[in-house]
């Protein structure tokens, strides 16, 4: 411990090490249940390149773990601490380096913060499209390495879409700039999309080249209650299937609904059994609500209410945006699960999680980017009783292999860390494991980036 403790305040400043236990206890682990986290050595909050060079060096040099973190909101435990390693927190390194009207690219450290950027180059006339439900919490280097997704997926895509570089610090301290900044580059593998999504696993990223839009319209939203999830997954079909591009379409079951209202009075209908939301960001969002409202009511909406401005809209997307919040308030823990199904399956998924939730006498809120099929079931359950906890976890693990079946995937944005790394073997298949485990190796051979995780 001395060793290291020496080895990295020999580049670093005192104030970028934290040893003092109850604090370093602080950034043990992210925001999901059921995953372990170990005791940090030590943790490092660099400002520069440089000095997370020199951590890796460190690290390398010693044999030392490293676990990379953002602002820690994940939900799979992939930010999580093993015994007597540095965790490398990044959120000091918080600075936009650079935004480009003319070439629609912003240049940005890991640190910064989803919200702030957005509204950064709003001021510039730009949208930076991925906004997870944590925006205003969450790193863009978190973002990259989970391969988060948000709620305006169903027109715009994932965090993956929008990486366009990086410069990604390697295991033994070596500088890697992948990608470009230009609208079009095939130039050698694509290493930037590998770090997306690859949690820590593969390098540290240091520096981010993402590629913006113009700032469309604002987005007018639509509000529809259906008797059941099977006819507002219906819906989602019509929409879809009739050629609509929705800026956001996202599902809460009745259980949501009625939490989100406890929790903050949003007078939604607590008496649906569920609610979709349907959003346009086009020249006529009007006459666009007006046609979806049209497909809810054939599919069998009791009730469609368009927004009649943006302040009635901003006000129905903050209550989906609590959703996972209202949730968690349900019982003493949740487990929030990430499956992501084909649009067509989406009715079978709820159903099937309407059915798991019976067999195993829990509450489960589903919330959902139905838009893109990625739902997020919410198992809640009281943390202090062993059997509702085995509950829990058996239900959860249901749930997933419901997901699987229906030929959907495991995670469509909150990735594997510790939580999921069983599963992804199933998913991935021995030969797929193999490969990735070759890449791993390739990357990182010493293992020293966050170990555990993924595999």
């Amino acid at each position: 411990m001395n060793g290291l403790l020496e080895a990295l305040r020999a580049g670093l400043p005192a104030e970028a090490l934290i040893t003092d236990p109850d604090v370093t206890a602080s950034y043990a682990h992210d925001m999901a249940s059921f995953c372990e986290a170990g005791a940090p050595a030590v943790v490092v909050l660099p400002r520069t390149v440089e000095q997370v060079q020199h951590v890796m060096r460190t690290a390398t040099e010693l044999r030392v773990p490293v676990v990379p973190q953002g602002a820690r909101t994940g939900l799979s435990g992939a930010a999580n601490a093993t015994d007597g390693c540095i965790v490398l927190s990044l959120v000091k390194m918080d600075r936009i380096l650079e935004i480009s009207p003319v070439d629609r690219i912003a240049v940005v450290e890991p640190g910064v913060i989803n919200a702030v950027l957005s509204r950064a180059v709003d001021e510039h006339g730009l949208y930076y499209p991925p906004d997870p439900s944590s925006w205003e919490m969450c790193t863009i280097g978190g973002n990259i390495g989970t391969a988060s997704g948000g709620l305006c997926c169903v027109k715009y895509g994932v965090t993956a879409e929008y990486v366009l570089g990086l410069d990604v610090v390697l295991a033994d301290g070596r500088l890697l700039s992948t990608g470009r900044r230009t609208a079009k580059g095939v130039a050698g593998y694509d290493l930037t999309r590998l770090f997306v999504g690859s949690e820590g696993s593969l390098g540290i990223v240091v520096r981010a080249v993402l590629a913006l839009k113009p700032r469309p319209p604002r987005q007018l939203v639509l509000a529809a209650e259906f008797p059941s999830a099977a006819t507002a997954c219906d819906a989602v079909c019509r929409i879809m299937e009739r050629g609509h591009t929705p800026s956001l379409l996202e599902l809460m079951d009745r259980t949501t609904i009625q939490a989100v209202n406890r929790m903050a009075g949003m007078g939604l209908p607590d008496t649906t059994e569920a609610l979709l939301l349907a959003a346009f960001d086009t020249p006529d969002p009007s006459a666009d609500l007006a046609a979806v409202g049209e497909l809810c009511t054939a599919a069998g909406a009791t009730e469609v209410v368009p927004a009649e401005d943006a302040a009635e809209s901003d006000l129905l997307l903050q209550a989906r945006r609590m959703s996972l919040t209202a949730l968690e308030t349900v019982s003493s823990a949740t487990m929030i699960d990430d499956v992501c199904v084909p649009r067509s399956r989406l009715a079978a998924m709820l159903d099937g999680t309407a059915a798991i939730a019976g067999k195993y006498d829990l509450t489960i809120g589903v919330c959902a980017h139905a838009g893109d099929g990625n739902t997020h079931p919410v198992v809640c359950f009281d943390h202090t009783d062993a059997d509702e906890s085995r509950r829990a976890r058996e239900s959860f693990d249901e749930i997933m292999a419901l997901g699987l079946e229906l030929g959907g995937t495991i995670t469509g944005e909150h990735g594997v860390g510790v939580l999921k790394k069983e599963w992804l073997a199933r998913e991935l298949g021995d030969v797929g494991v193999e490969l990735h485990r070759g890449i791993k190796q390739a990357f990182d051979p010493l293992g020293l980036l966050n170990p555990g995780k993924v595999f």
